[in-house]
């Protein structure tokens, strides 16, 4: 009996380490760096949306889908073309509380070439403080269309500059932003602006199941970053954008080519880098419009993972965790590996509500964002030092490999993960 016990331990030691051996030659770091260090390269100038070099980055990334032997999304091409409107200020007139407004502190997110609102408009009045998180407002606000009055803390101004330059929005009700440090009471606000259409597009790889082809799992991470700035002491003025997004859209190519390998996903695998995240999510929330999210069983959004997490190499978290049970499957897939995912550290900085995930975590899918960034002391973030110098290839092949293992019963259909429940969606 124990020479039987002991046989079958040995055999199980065994699979396991051809297993290891099976996915360490897909997904390796050798592989991750020569991914990364294309899409964060000086040449694609920082992946800027509308630019000569996004396409390039777009272009590179189908190229890669193609060559892992999936389909293209729509059939026929990888590119997932879309319009995005881009609006120009003209004039900004108006008073709040007797004083008068400038165009210095009023942004207006509408698709309407001129917009005159009061207080008896009916806008729905936000007072957004000074530790609030204004990005990931207007990304739950937008996904909910309304319209709104923001009244937002002077101590927001960096970010209140970054948005009204941005000129890009949802057209789902308008959102009049205005800088101040009190509420409004009564106000004429009268806009005007030009609009325009301009050429976006997430590039889409299909893997289609063999039993559930009709469900859906998908794997995604956006590929745009913010370009060409101001150039720092070193003067250095590209935003390669190494950590964000390039690392998660490096695994996503690299889960595309494994799967397809594998060739045991009873369910679809959708592969999706998307575009336009750095400016409102706009990729992610017009692809969302082209699923059933009864259809879409899970998705795992990935976002900076080149860096160490706050518990070291071989752990990452996973937003929104306490939402599904999601985060319990992964980790019983992983169960024998020395690989742990936690629940999100930073709940303060509204990461669930702040990524490509949270377009159809709000139609109930449990989708959810992996991210190894220490938020509240990331280095390089947003700044012309996210290089690939400054990542960890190791740690970024062995982050893959437990997404890809953690996932494995999802993608074989043994799994569902619970919904998201429109109550926890309100906490």
């Amino acid at each position: 009996m124990v020479k039987r016990y002991s046989y079958f331990i040995l055999l199980l030691l065994v699979k396991q380490t051809v297993f290891s051996q099976s996915i360490d030659k897909i997904i390796n770091a050798k592989e991750v760096e020569r991914i990364e260090k294309t899409l964060s390269a000086d040449d694609l100038r920082g992946r800027r949306v509308f630019s000569p070099e996004i396409d390039k980055a777009a272009d590179f990334i189908a190229a890669e889908f193609k060559k892992a032997g999936l389909q293209a999304g729509n059939g026929t091409s990888f590119l997932q073309d879309f319009s995005m409107l881009r609006t120009t200020p003209v004039s900004v007139n108006g008073t709040m509380n007797g004083k008068p407004l400038t165009e210095k502190n009023v942004a207006v997110l509408t698709g309407k070439e001129d917009i005159s609102i009061n207080q008896s408009s009916g806008f729905k009045q936000i007072v957004v403080k000074a530790n609030d998180v204004l990005s990931a407002l207007l990304m739950k606000i937008r996904g909910e269309g309304g319209n709104y009055l923001l009244m937002v803390d002077t101590a927001q101004r960096a970010m209140f500059e970054r948005i009204k330059r941005s000129s890009m929005f949802s057209p789902k009700g308008d959102i009049v932003m205005v800088l101040s440090e009190e509420e409004a009471g009564e106000y004429s606000i009268q806009y005007k602006q030009t609009v325009s259409g301009r050429p976006l597009k997430n590039v889409v790889g299909i893997l289609p199941g063999k039993s559930k082809k009709n469900e859906y799992v998908i794997f995604s991470g956006h590929y745009d970053h913010l370009g060409v700035g101001k150039a720092n002491a070193a003067g250095d003025s590209i935003f390669n954008g190494a950590n964000d997004d390039a690392a998660g859209t490096t695994a996503v190519i690299m889960l595309a080519n494994y799967f397809a390998k594998q060739k045991k996903n009873e369910r679809t695998l959708v592969f999706v880098a998307f575009t336009g995240e750095e400016s409102g999510g706009f990729g992610s929330q017009y692809f969302s419009q082209n699923f059933n999210p009864d259809q879409v069983m899970a998705m795992f959004n990935i976002e900076m993972i080149g860096t160490e997490s706050k518990w070291g190499t071989n752990s990452a978290f996973i937003t929104g965790y306490e939402k599904t049970d999601m985060g319990k499957i992964l980790e019983k897939n992983l169960e024998g590996t020395n690989f742990k995912f936690y629940p999100d550290p930073y709940p303060d900085q509204q990461l669930f509500y702040r990524s490509d995930n949270a377009t159809l975590a709000r139609q109930g899918v449990p989708a959810h964002t992996i991210s190894t960034s220490k938020m509240d002391s990331e280095q390089f973030y947003h700044t012309q030092e996210d290089e690939i110098e400054t990542l960890d290839m190791n740690n970024m092949a062995a982050i893959i490999r437990a997404i890809a293992i953690s996932s494995t019963s999802i993608v074989a259909g043994k799994d569902t993960p619970a919904r998201v429940s429109q109550e926890s969606l309100k906490r």
